[in-house]
């Protein structure tokens, strides 16, 4: 009984604190449009580059951020993973290439791009070694 207890409590914790990140941009895009709020749109490399994987650690999966993108932000990871393991479907791979394209042309990793509900980039940010809140701050500035 104990461990179904555990168990429980940890689901429920997940749930409480998951993040919304959205599966398509097409799908975020319209969200975002519907909420009348930014989508941030996250040019990644999951499984190769430390500052995305540092980002994602120090800002995405904290209390504050998860709190602050439900009610400000759609979000929407453009992934670039290398691993044989992480591969994307060709169909994501070359969605992402053409967000890439139009939003990340320089190719920086990682690279935060605040878009408002006409398709305009806002402006954007990289990896920052600073607290949630103090990032929180700068995405507000964008906005």
């Amino acid at each position: 009984m104990k461990h179904i207890f555990t168990i429980f409590t940890f689901l429920v914790s997940a749930l409480v604190f998951s993040q919304e990140w959205q599966t398509t941009f097409e799908k975020s895009s319209e969200l975002a449009t519907q909420k009348s709020v930014p989508l941030m749109l996250v040019f990644a490399g999951s499984d190769w580059c430390a500052p995305c994987i540092k980002l994602d650690r120090q800002i995405w999966q904290s209390k504050e951020f998860i709190g602050y993108s439900k009610e400000n932000l759609v979000l929407y990871k453009a992934d670039f993973p290398r691993k044989k393991a992480n591969k994307l479907t060709r169909e994501i791979e070359q969605k992402n290439e053409e967000l890439a394209e139009r939003f990340n042309p320089r190719g920086f990793f990682p690279l935060v791009v605040l878009i408002d509900n006409e398709g305009n980039s806002l402006g954007n940010l990289g990896y920052k070694n600073v607290s949630p809140q103090e990032y929180i701050s700068d995405i507000k500035k964008l906005q």
